[in-house]
């Protein structure tokens, strides 16, 4: 697998929601300024909450850029060799006949790519479930809490 191939897929999937985040803020600080959203009386909050929706769109766009520029300052880190898991691994997870893929990364949890015919989540290692992936090693089984449903799934691959 090319790690660095996948955080450029993960740069570009980031890359294409910071655009939608500052059209959405754009398209809200308009709201917000415009001369037909000044409150007619006391209860028009529409200025207002156009206001705390453009502000709100700044941060995340603001937090996926600081993403951008983590991701791409990574280093890919081999761990097929037995390191625990960490920062920088590719895990890919068996339960009966389904196979989930995850990376670890600092940032951008949640985040979704297809990468090589597979879905791969980013998750973080203070997300539940990268908590419990840490410090594991490839062939270890994990006990992987998702909806209130306890599995025990088996690390096929960490690379």
């Amino acid at each position: 697998m090319n790690k660095k191939a996948l955080l450029q897929a993960i740069v570009e999937k980031l890359s294409a929601d910071l655009a939608l985040y500052f059209k959405a803020a754009t398209v809200a600080r308009f709201e917000a300024t415009h001369e037909q959203s000044k409150a007619e009386n006391k209860y028009d909050t529409r200025g207002l909450e156009a206001s705390y929706l453009a502000r709100g769109q700044s941060r995340q766009a603001a937090e996926i850029e600081f993403s951008i520029h983590t991701i791409g300052a990574m280093e890919p880190r081999d761990f097929s060799s037995g390191l625990p898991i960490d920062v920088g691994a590719f895990v890919e997870v068996s339960h009966r006949k389904e196979t989930s893929c995850y990376f670890i990364c600092s940032r951008a949890g949640g985040t979704e790519v297809v990468f090589e015919g597979a879905e791969v989540m980013v998750i973080t290692p203070q997300s539940p479930l990268g908590s419990q992936l840490v410090c594991r090693k490839e062939g270890d089984s994990v006990k992987i809490e998702i909806g209130g449903r306890a599995t025990i799934q088996k690390l096929v691959r960490v690379l």
